[in-house]
């Protein structure tokens, strides 16, 4: 035995060699892979361009889950029943290129190829763990601190290693969606974030990696022991009680 460890499982090649049964498709932006309420009939695999996950509430109200990036599936909902329908929507934000690969076409790939499935597993896995995640920055951090986080998130689909990345166009709204804000209150922090040298916006956002002071340490420039407010307002003082005339008490 030499001790070298087995070849890395390429997944590009497997779907393309494998047998499996999948379709190329193309989406321009705004285009939808599917849309919530059609029926979960089968997997993409997205291979180049961004997109996102959404939802809409009874009362027409819309959210953002997720975004994608290439090599993410969508769509894995397909695989927990036959005939069940999608609950998200999955639309392109750039032009799109995917794998459409039907429901049993998926399961029995997964069956046949334990690396595939083992691959897959912690897709679904780590998708969980970014869920988790997610619902945490939803209740406990500011709406500032979300978005610096988002656009870190997005930042992470260029190259590792980079001082700073280009994300993906994507509109005010759709921020606002993701962190639950307003489009106002997003628009007060980018500017923020732009003269704090967090970002730089020319036709597309460039995202520089000091923005992890925020989002790691609530650090911002020129701090020291008293640290400004991450909603960018002074911090309030406690209201001091106005004196109280105590009733006088007079004996009868």
């Amino acid at each position: 035995m030499n001790g070298m460890a087995p070849p890395a499982f390429d997944l590009e090649a497997f779907l393309e060699t494998s047998g499996i049964d999948r379709k190329t498709v193309e989406l321009k932006a705004k285009q939808s892979f599917f849309s919530q309420g059609d029926v979960a009939d089968c997997v993409y695999y997205l291979r180049t361009g961004r997109a996102k996950v959404t939802v809409v509430s009874n009362e027409g109200k819309e959210a953002t889950i997720t975004m994608l990036a290439p090599h993410d599936f969508v769509g894995e909902e397909s695989l927990a029943s036959v005939g069940g329908a999608r609950l998200t929507t999955a639309t392109a934000l750039t032009p799109c290129t995917a794998l459409r690969i039907e429901r049993n076409e998926m399961i029995r790939a997964m069956h046949g190829e334990h690396d595939f499935s083992d691959l897959f597993l912690k897709f679904l896995l780590m998708r969980g763990i970014r869920t988790q995640a997610d619902l945490v920055d939803q209740l406990f951090n500011s709406s500032e601190k979300r978005l610096a986080r988002v656009l870190l998130l997005m930042a992470e689909f260029g190259k590792p290693g980079e001082p700073e990345s280009l994300i993906p166009k994507i509109s005010q709204e759709t921020l606002a969606e993701m962190i639950g804000s307003t489009r106002s209150r997003v628009s007060f922090f980018m500017n923020r974030f732009r003269k704090l040298g967090f970002i730089n916006y020319n036709g597309r956002i460039r995202v520089k990696k000091s923005l992890l002071n925020i989002v790691l340490h609530d650090k911002l420039p020129g701090d020291n022991a008293a640290r400004p407010s991450i909603l960018g307002f002074p911090d309030r003082q406690p209201r001091q009680k106005k004196p109280q005339n105590k009733p006088e008490f007079h004996s009868v």
